[in-house]
């Protein structure tokens, strides 16, 4: 196991810049997931750490070791890829094995490697079997496993469940975040899925045009979001934002919206300087709920969309599209007027301007 430093990397191709100083420090045992948009350069990233792509400048550093010069191959890394590239003409024992086979180890070693890889994954009964006889999750763990046996410093997931459908999707995380338990290897992880973002990472840095946005906990992520793109980026449903002024009224600050005004009493952000600016405030769906008359904020129910075990309803205030997620009994219907309470506590209020969180 081993620290992984990424120092000030940036990457030109021609006259465009795909990552601008890119600075990330993840501990030993960390796992670092890289969440953005397709374009925004995680991949490129992720692949300027395996040595498969050359940086245009900067640093990356595996445990005190500087590995710009390295080789892919010396670098003491293990890659789990979207696509298995298995071979479909080898058993499963063999797929896992392989890369030590060409590194020369023992076959006793080698067999014992196997076999503790297949067992930490549960597919000691498919290593007899060939990829085009297992399933999608199967192969992916056959990926997995061929990974776990070289024992790197660092694994390197590039949007390994993309392939898999929803159900799948849900049991392979899982199994990724067991396996990092397990085995307490710094893992970076590249993916477009926010959910699997703040399930598996201890740090996740979110990015957009090859700038790191934000770079913090899960927790920090979703609760206090540097700027509106990350906020909006993070979320199902997403981070509603509604537009206001910002006043000092009697009793206490308010935001004085389009359809009327939203009391700030629980605000834990200092926002003194921004009384009497425009302001926009970012609300979780989740932290709405149905109100008594004069609640929190009113309006207009727009669309109803039952999901199971919430109910999405889309309000209009004052011409500003508003989704609160109740309980599944909740069934307002489309036209009725709908007053909802708000956990000011969890809002966070934004500089329009800028994007940035005040």
């Amino acid at each position: 196991m081993a620290t992984l430093s990424i120092n000030s990397i940036r990457k030109s191709f021609g006259a465009v810049e795909v990552l601008n100083n890119i600075d990330i420090e993840v501990e030993d045992g960390g796992f670092l997931v890289l969440l953005g948009p397709s374009g925004c350069g995680k991949s490129t990233l992720l692949s300027i750490i395996a040595g498969l792509e050359n940086s245009s400048g900067g640093d990356i550093l595996i445990g005190d070791r500087n590995v710009n010069d390295v080789h892919p191959k010396d670098r003491n890394i293990a890659m789990v890829f979207q696509s298995y590239a298995l071979y479909p003409t080898m058993p499963v024992r063999r797929n896992i094995g392989f890369g030590l086979e060409m590194r020369k180890v023992d076959a006793r070693e080698r067999e014992a490697a196997v076999q503790r890889a297949a067992e930490l994954l549960q597919i000691e009964h498919l290593l007899d079997r060939k990829p085009g006889q297992l399933s999608g999750g199967q192969r992916q763990r056959v990926a997995m496993g061929r990974a776990i046996v070289r024992n790197p410093d660092l694994f390197l997931f590039d949007e390994p469940l993309s392939n898999l459908d929803a159900k799948l999707r849900v049991e392979m995380r899982t199994e990724i975040k067991r396996l990092h338990d397990r085995l307490g290897t710094t893992t970076v992880y590249v993916t477009h899925d926010q959910v699997e973002a703040l399930t598996l990472g201890t740090k996740v840095a979110v990015m957009k045009g090859g700038v790191i946005q934000q770079l913090a906990d899960p927790e920090t992520i979703y609760d206090r979001p540097a700027n509106m793109f990350v906020a909006g980026f993070i979320g199902s449903p997403t981070m509603n934002f509604l537009s206001g002024t910002l006043e000092q009224g009697a009793g206490g600050l308010v935001l004085r919206h389009s359809a009327g005004a939203l009391a700030l009493g629980g605000l834990q952000q200092d926002v003194g300087a921004f009384v009497g600016r425009e302001v926009t405030a970012g609300i979780r769906p989740e932290t709405l709920d149905v109100g008594e008359g004069g609640a929190g904020l009113s309006g207009i129910v727009d669309v109803i969309e039952p999901t199971g075990p919430d109910t999405m309803v889309i309000v209009s205030v004052g011409g500003q599209l508003i989704t609160a997620r109740l309980g599944p009994k909740a069934r307002p219907k489309p036209g009725d007027t709908l007053n909802l309470s708000v956990d000011t506590a969890a809002i966070n209020l934004f500089d329009p301007t800028t994007g940035n969180r005040i």
